[in-house]
């Protein structure tokens, strides 16, 4: 059984006091075993502990951005885009590198396009979703909307630092 005592997970070593939201984040990097390389980045929509997602806004957010990153990073294989159990935000992993700036830019294109998005949220059907009826796409255009009015940043990643 693992010891969950001392978590080791990166976002647990991030101090969520000193970033400022909206930013993209070089969360992770990882390589395979035939050098893949795989990129994980922190998308933060809102400053941690003072704001979050509702939760039907964000689903609706996590179903346009899984085509709307896609479009906006021609030549780069989106593996997924997760919503944060926080609902601050979401983590985007990548295969391959991407600079950080090409990365800010497509969220900053794709939060457009979901500010802008008419018709039917994709794979919002009971057959297609888990919680098909737990969705608001007014919702999630109007945070998109409120994101942008703000720059998005590259955040360095900035560790809690131990005083003891």
């Amino acid at each position: 059984m693992p010891d969950l005592s001392a978590p080791r997970l990166e976002s647990f070593e991030l101090d969520h006091d000193k970033v400022r939201a909206p930013y993209v984040r070089l969360a992770a990097r990882y390589a395979g075993e035939r050098g893949d390389i795989v990129t994980k980045f922190d998308l933060r929509l809102v400053q941690p502990n003072e704001a979050e997602v509702p939760t039907a806004a964000l689903h609706t957010m996590e179903h346009l951005l899984a085509g709307y990153l896609r479009a906006a990073l021609p030549g780069v294989v989106v593996v997924d885009a997760s919503p944060m159990g926080c609902r601050t935000g979401f983590y985007l992993t990548l295969l391959g590198e991407p600079a950080e700036a090409a990365v800010r830019d497509a969220f900053a294109a794709a939060l457009s396009a979901v500010a802008g998005h008419a018709g039917a949220v994709p794979g919002c059907t009971r057959q297609r979703c888990g919680n098909w009826r737990d969705h608001s796409l007014p919702g999630a255009r109007a945070w998109a909307a409120s994101v942008l009015q703000r720059e998005i940043v590259v955040q360095p990643t900035v560790p809690i630092v131990d005083e003891d």
